[in-house]
């Protein structure tokens, strides 16, 4: 009897309890996770103040903090890691951006606040550009022989042009245009949409649609013809969407993982090879030019294929330091080696060299260089002391003498280039070897020449020296029958054959003297090369 009992009342208790689990719960008695909405200020941020320079990765890692203090700590990480000159106390880069957002609401507001158009995003984006064409009312219009040449009437439009643009390319021009005459322009993403007179049939015709050659419709529909209208390469419908998705991208923060590196030490099993190269050039008495040259082999480098061509891609990452230890400049960048199969074993026997030029005030300095292969991941890295001259005024002096690899006048591609000095391309030759039969570039400036005030010519006598074991082959002296930026300024610029020198080392040494002013010393500059077959 008690054992029943005992039963009766456990059946009891298990059929309370189920069923107390299974009856309805009041949920709005539970307590509820709610994430804390993120305030104005942090949203504004975000969406306003850098929603053009902000990266995928770095939005995503801003919404995902929780608390105001991360979110403080990310953006002032966010403005350091974009800012050029970390030791100073202001950061220039953000300073510039806010100055450019405050210039694009003040003269691109439109019915919208200056910064949400597309002339005010290009602005806030990449800076004021080095040229505008403006034309505010638009009216008549020549077209140029790239846009098909032939007379039309167009809407308001300009066109920007940039030098260069990181990220974009060289030589970028950027149209706008004002179809509606609102004030608010908009990027065009074909040379016609600025053709007030496109729609109308039979007016505003290219010369091609005058004579029968073309139809306007096709222009109409996109499918113009490029050979008639001798369209320039920028002009062609993809390259243009390929400019216009590049202007889309935000500017990257490239290396942070590189310069990272050159403040712990670098231990690689297999450590990439490279040479680095100081020149400088006088750009004032408290200003010089200082251009830093970086090469390797391309037998260290791996090709991997991309787009059915073998690809080898190094990033470069610079950092210029004061003997005060105060930093001076960084720099970085990407480069690019492509080479069909067929040339693949031709390429690794070849060199890629990039450059970059900062302006330096005379001081002794020192430059932090990593280079690494993207694709094996194999680093090297450079510590370089070196002193920038002080150019004395009035006082014979020379820049540094580079013997390269290719020498030649500039074209409308170099413009914004790597390699350019004045009005010259010049490639130094960092390991001093010429093939037989290559021309051996010469390239050097003189500063504060005399002139012959009779002639008005340059009273400067130079002598150019071939040396091989000590001994003097020949000697050349300049006749300056072809200069003219004599001045200040007078430019050393030849290519010296190499058909007749045998293999073998070599030096060459250029000597300077002025007669117009004795008190000045003669100057001598050299350089060693070497002849291989």
């Amino acid at each position: 009897m008690r054992e029943a009992l005992v039963f009766f009342v456990l059946l009891l208790f298990c059929l309370q309890s189920f069923s107390q689990e299974n009856q309805p719960q009041d949920v709005t008695q539970k307590p509820r996770k709610v994430k804390k909405e993120m305030s104005k200020v942090y949203k504004d941020w975000l969406n306003k103040d850098v929603a053009y320079i902000i990266t995928p990765e770095e939005k995503k890692a801003f919404l995902a903090l929780e608390t105001d203090e991360e979110r403080e700590n990310f953006i002032e990480n966010f403005w350091r890691r974009r800012d050029p000159n970390p030791d100073t106390e202001e950061n220039e880069f953000r300073e510039e951006y806010y100055e450019r957002i405050a210039y694009a609401n003040e003269h691109f507001t439109s019915g919208i606040p200056g910064w949400k158009t597309d002339r005010g995003r290009i602005y806030i984006m990449f800076g004021k550009p080095d040229s505008i064409e403006s034309y505010p009312a638009g009216g008549v219009y020549n077209r140029p022989s790239w846009e098909g040449g032939g007379t039309t009437s167009t809407y308001p439009f300009e066109i920007w042009f940039y030098r260069h643009i990181e990220g974009v390319g060289s030589g970028i021009e950027i149209e706008f245009v004002d179809p509606t005459g609102t004030g608010e322009y908009r990027i065009a993403r074909s040379p016609y949409e600025k053709d007030a007179l496109l729609m109308v049939p039979g007016a505003g015709l290219t010369l091609a649609e005058e004579l029968g050659l073309a139809d306007k419709a096709d222009r109409i529909s996109g499918q113009y013809n490029n050979t008639l209208n001798f369209m320039r390469e920028q002009d062609m419908p993809f390259r243009r969407l390929e400019i216009l998705t590049a202007l889309q991208r935000p500017p990257q923060v490239k290396f942070t993982d590189l310069q990272a590196s050159l403040d712990s030490p670098v231990i690689d099993t297999n450590p990439l090879d490279f040479d680095v190269r100081v020149d400088f050039f006088r750009q004032s008495d408290n200003q010089v030019i200082t251009a830093f040259t970086i090469q390797t082999d391309n037998r260290e480098l791996t090709f991997e294929e991309e787009g059915g061509l073998p690809t080898a891609k190094i990033n470069i990452f610079g950092r210029i330091t004061a003997v005060s230890g105060k930093r001076s400049g960084i720099f970085e960048d990407s480069v690019v080696t492509h080479a069909s199969p067929q040339e693949l074993a031709e390429m690794k026997e070849r060199k890629s060299i990039y450059q970059k030029a900062i302006t330096l005030a005379p001081g002794r300095y020192k430059i932090d260089v990593i280079v690494r292969d993207v694709v094996s991941g194999s680093r090297g890295v450079r510590s370089v002391g070196f002193e920038v001259p002080k150019y004395e005024p009035e006082k014979l002096s020379t820049s540094t003498l580079i013997l390269a690899s290719k020498l030649r006048y500039t074209t409308e591609q170099d413009i914004g280039g790597m390699f350019v000095i004045g009005r010259e391309k010049v490639i130094p030759n960092l390991s001093g070897e010429f093939k037989k039969g290559q021309d051996v570039g010469i390239y050097m400036h003189i500063y504060n020449a005399g002139i012959d005030q009779t002639t008005l010519r340059p009273a400067v006598d130079v002598d150019y020296v071939i040396l091989r074991e000590g001994k003097e082959l020949f000697r050349q002296k300049e006749d300056w029958n072809d200069l003219n930026d004599y001045g200040q300024r007078l430019t050393i610029a030849k290519l010296l054959p190499t058909t007749q020198l045998p293999v073998g080392d070599y030096e060459i040494k250029i000597l300077v003297r002025d007669r117009v002013n004795t008190q000045n010393k003669p100057i001598e500059a050299s350089a060693k090369f070497r002849i291989v077959q």
